[in-house]
Parts: C-alpha cells; structure tokens; sequence
C-alpha cells in the first residue's frame, strides 16, 4: 500500500472511530452563532457550459450536483458575516450586485460582511453576463442564462434565510495544511509535468496552503469552510461536475457525517491540477484535498475568540488603452467572434453610459474573525504572486497572523494579473480580457493599486 494510501484509510479510521464515540475535535466556546444551509443549483434542464471557448452544445448531462452552501457567523456584539459558496466558474457584477443587494434589504446584512466565493469549476452553467463574450449564443440559450441567473439569485437569497433561522450556539477554529498538486502552467508544460515532479524540477510560483475554519455545535461537526489555490480545469465534458472541489468536498463530508463542506478558490488564475482531463485525476485530487482538510480538523485546529471585523470597499481599476467608438462599431462584424462579441459587450456599455466605461468598479474586501486568520477575499480571476505579496507584507508587520487570500469572489470580471505578469504578457496578463468583454489589458499599476487598498483595510482591521 502506499504512503498515500495508507494516510487516507487511517484517516478514514480514525474518524470513524472518534465519530462512534461520540468524540469531535473541542474548540473553546467564544460566543459565537452560526447556522448553514444548502441548495441543489444544478441545472434542470440542458444549458449552456461555461469555461472554455471550445464547447459548441448544451450540456449533455450530472456527474456530481452543483451546490450552493451559506455559512452565516454572528459575534456575541450580534455582527454577522454570511460566506456563500457557489460550484459555478463565476458571477458577473449585475447579479453580484443583485444579490447583495437583495441580502442587505431582506436580511440587512452590511454590504462588507457578504461575500460569495465560486469554485471556478469548469462544469458549470454560464451565469449573468460572465463570459458571455466567449460564445455566440442564440436567444433561446440566452433565455434560459437569464432564467437560471433569477431563479439563481432568488434560491441563494432563501437559503441564507434558512441559515439564519438555523443559527445555534457555536465554536469556531481554524487551522492550515497543504497539499501540492496545484503546478504555475505558465512556467511548466502540461506534458512535462510527470516527470519534471518526479525530478522535482517543477518551476515557477505556486500557494500550496490549505486553510481550514472549523464551525462546531457541541459534539458536531457543523461546517468546515476550506480553500485552495488552484484552477478547477481537471475536467472539460460535457456533463454538470464540481471538478476536483466538488470531490474534496464529497470526501470531507463523507469523513466527518453531519458536517456541511465549502470550498473557496484561492489565488490559482495561473496554477492548474496537472496532469489532468479525467474523471479519475479529478477524483485523485479532490480526495489529495478532502484528506489534507480532514488531517487539520483532527490535528491543526486552533480556537478562534473574540469578534468579526469587516472592510469593504470598490477602487475604480483603470484599462491600458481604450477602444473608440468607431472601432467598437467595427469589431461587431469582424470574423471573429469572439472580438465580435466583445464588441457588442462594449455597444451595450456605449448604449448605458454614452461611452465605454475607462475604469471598472473592483470589490476588495477584508475580514478579520476573531482572533483567528485576516481573510482577504478579492475578485477576478487574481494570479498566485497576489497571495504570496500579501502573506508576506501583513506577516512581516504582525508576525503571528495568519493569512488567508481567496480570489474569485463576488464578481469575476477577468483575470488579475500582477505586475511581473502584466509585463510578460500572454494569456493571464492581456489575451483573456478578450473572452471576458473588457475593452483592453489592465493599467499597468494594477497590482499597487489593489495591494494598496488591502493594506489599508488591513491597516483599520488590525488596529489597537
């Protein structure tokens, strides 16, 4: 048996066993509430993919559901935060927007303490506008986005009611492992991969951290909310599938019976699950993940007191260079779509403002739990050099703080790259602004200007 192998079915054993004896992992009792709910969000019916170029149908069928899970926190000052996660590639402003808003007017939750995290699976339905300019869609497939982005947002703003209903007596801990089959395609072969790892060759950056917070009732296991920096491109068929998170998850919860699992994508826009394109490697990876999570809930766990603290706040990030009018009139009939249908992202931009907007509304947001982990929560599709930037600056001014850097979050716009990435170019640094509709590559000062804005919350968060 290997090593592997071996860690998980002890693992499973040793769950198992402090399960049967009524044992759970014991956190000091803080204050706080919590209550989580879920949602099936899988499609009901054929639907457009999201996530790659290539796909040219509807989706052929299930492999995993699609879930939607909130975890709501209140402080014994009755602050609450909400965290949702959704198995989707990502959401657009407008429903972001939406939904928030309907959270802050049907709940009166604080704009700051909503945040919603997506997996970045691949195997998911195109949702709102997001990527919308990667296909050339008809008015039935584009009825039926609209439809499911409503009946979306109206089934995740019910089930945070049910989480709030169920808010109970909580403990709350956090904790941190790693697992290392995230692997910087942009400096790494796809086909070298094997062997470059068995060498131990394999370049370029990566965040192998797996961050873990913990939420118990009593002896239960309520949730465990857990993240990962690495792009849920395992799989690319044709059937509804949470990639290698949905399977993390799957392995948590079958581990820990009772508990509810969420996952959250960190800073992974350039780290892929290599090798990948099967539903075996998916598999291999989610329980890699699923198994590292289970070692910290029954080893690593630290009890968090104390209260919730939040920032929020939207720089306006700018653009490199800016189309005309007349070229965007241009590009809606060029012969290739994709510039085509950018181009009528842009019109419509043209047709709301009276011109194509020069800056785009950014969320950072900050959370401070307790005594536990500074959580900056960031949007967009943000590269590894982000979450290694921010981890270490804060820990060279508070030594002892961890740090948790989640990308992905509340409106995934385009890809965020950092300066070095900006200035090598390709794909994360200029291309893929094409598939998302944005008008050119970022402004240079990118990187500075959203480092900056953390900084600055974290600066408040952190204060005496």
């Amino acid at each position: 048996m290997s090593r592997h192998l071996y860690r998980i079915n002890h693992l499973r054993w040793l769950v198992t066993a402090l399960l049967c004896l009524g044992v759970c992992p014991t956190l000091t009792l803080g204050g706080w509430q919590a209550g989580v709910a879920r949602v099936d969000i899988t499609p009901d019916q054929p639907m457009w993919m999201s996530g790659y170029a290539s796909r040219d149908h509807r989706a052929e069928g299930t492999h995993t559901k699609l879930w939607g899970k909130v975890l709501v926190v209140e402080d014994e000052a009755q602050q609450r935060i909400v965290a949702i996660t959704l198995d989707l590639v990502g959401i657009d402003q407008r429903t972001s927007n939406t939904l928030r808003d309907k959270l802050v007017q049907e709940y009166h939750f604080q704009r700051s303490g909503i945040a919603i995290f997506c997996s970045h699976t691949h195997c998911g339905p195109v949702v709102g506008s997001n990527l919308l300019s990667m296909y050339t869609l008809g008015e039935e497939d584009r009825t039926l986005i609209r439809e499911y982005t409503v009946g979306l947002v109206n089934e995740i703003s019910t089930t945070v009611g049910r989480a709030i209903a169920d808010l109970a007596p909580a403990e709350i801990g956090w904790g941190q492992g790693q697992t290392g089959f995230a692997v910087n395609r942009r400096n790494n072969k796809e086909l070298d991969v094997p062997e470059l790892r068995r060498a131990g060759e394999l370049k370029g950056p990566v965040d192998h951290d797996v961050p873990v917070l913990q939420i118990s009732c009593g002896n239960q296991i309520k949730a465990i909310i857990f993240g990962y920096a690495c792009h849920a491109t395992t799989l690319s068929f044709m059937e509804w599938c949470g990639d290698y998170p949905g399977f993390a998850m799957e392995k948590v919860e079958a581990d820990f019976p009772g508990t509810m699992a969420m996952f959250w994508a960190g800073c992974g826009a350039d780290q892929n699950p290599l090798p990948r394109r099967t539903v075996e490697l998916a598999q291999k990876y989610g329980t890699e993940l699923g198994t590292e999570v289970g070692t910290v809930v029954l080893s690593r766990i630290h009890s968090i007191t104390g209260k919730l603290a939040v920032q929020y706040s939207e720089p306006e990030l700018g653009f490199d260079k800016m189309p005309t009018a007349a070229e965007v009139t241009a590009n809606l009939t060029s012969s290739n779509t994709y510039e085509a249908g950018r181009a009528q992202a842009l019109q419509a931009e043209i047709a709301e403002f009276g011109k194509v907007k020069p800056t785009y509304t950014y969320p950072v947001q900050t959370w401070k739990i307790g005594n536990g982990p500074v959580w900056v929560i960031l949007g967009g599709e943000v590269v590894v050099d982000y979450s290694l930037r921010l981890k270490a600056e804060i820990r060279m001014e508070h030594p002892d703080q961890p740090v948790w850097v989640a990308g992905y979050a509340n409106d995934v716009m385009a890809y965020i790259p950092s300066r070095r990435v900006w200035q090598e170019g390709g794909y994360e640094g200029e291309t893929s602004m094409l598939y998302y509709g944005r008008p050119g590559k970022w402004a240079m000062n990118i990187e500075e200007q959203i480092i900056e804005t953390v900084h600055r919350q974290v600066q408040t968060l952190l204060a005496p």
